[in-house]
């Protein structure tokens, strides 16, 4: 298991399935799409729409496309 990233702060969170532990998969919680208190992530970084996670839980890291801000559309 890898140690949390040290610039993880409890401030600046996200909402996303982790695909490593998939620990929101039996919560009614996060399977309504509301914002549940125990399976959020921390947001470490983004280049444009890009996200740049860590799960609390198991501390994967990886980088998910919101398709939201910058970088997020193609095409004029």
């Amino acid at each position: 298991m890898l140690p949390l990233d040290p610039t993880a702060d409890i401030g600046r969170r996200a909402w996303v399935p982790c695909p490593g532990c998939q620990d929101h998969r039996d919560c009614g919680t996060c399977l309504d799409g509301r914002t549940c208190a125990d399976h959020w992530r921390y947001l470490l970084s983004n280049q444009g729409s890009v996200l740049h996670l860590q799960c609390p839980n198991c501390t994967h890291l990886w980088a998910w496309q919101s398709g939201f801000g910058a970088g997020g559309r193609t095409g004029g």
